[in-house]
């Protein structure tokens, strides 16, 4: 259970400095929930939505929100990326696709003021290096941030995506 709460929990509410309050998030291909119920419990000035295409992952989704007590502030959409069109202020994935492939489908639901945040692994940095040609004609930059959610607590690595100045 210890590796449970740091690989997965710990390292989702790790992004919660992120974000900045009151905001709009989505969490694309949310699959257990992570980042976004992680983040909504820890934060009730958010509003998350939870973006997962399966069935039986949404229908989990669904029942942790409620079991949770989240409805007011939670919301499951069973809808993969490319046929949603909303567009929140803040947009995080875990463990979805690599960057380049990640990157248009997550800046398509991204507010044009809004932040991209994919919580990544160890190559990060080759990620964000090979992604460099989606990441200019995007007219997005990007960097590598490790952050914790506890002092003790081992770092999440993220990459933090917004329009360039």
């Amino acid at each position: 259970m210890p590796r449970v709460w740091e690989r997965h929990i710990l390292n989702s509410v790790a992004v919660a400095d992120l974000v900045p309050v009151g905001s709009d998030v989505l969490d694309v291909g949310s699959g257990a929930g992570l980042p976004g119920i992680p983040l909504a419990v820890l934060r009730s000035d958010l509003t998350v939505t939870l973006l997962e295409p399966l069935l039986r992952r949404s229908a989990f989704l669904l029942e942790a929100v409620d079991d949770l007590g989240l409805a007011g502030r939670v919301r499951v959409v069973r809808e993969r990326v490319e046929e949603h069109r909303s567009r929140y202020e803040v947009v995080t994935a875990r463990a979805v696709a690599p960057l380049p492939k990640l990157l248009p489908w997550l800046d398509s639901v991204r507010s044009p003021a809004g932040v991209i945040l994919a919580i990544k692994g160890a190559k990060a940095v080759d990620e964000v290096r090979s992604a460099a040609p989606i990441l200019s004609r995007l007219r997005l930059t990007a960097e590598v941030l490790s952050v914790r959610a506890l002092p003790q607590a081992g770092p999440a690595t993220v990459i933090r995506a917004r329009s360039a100045a």
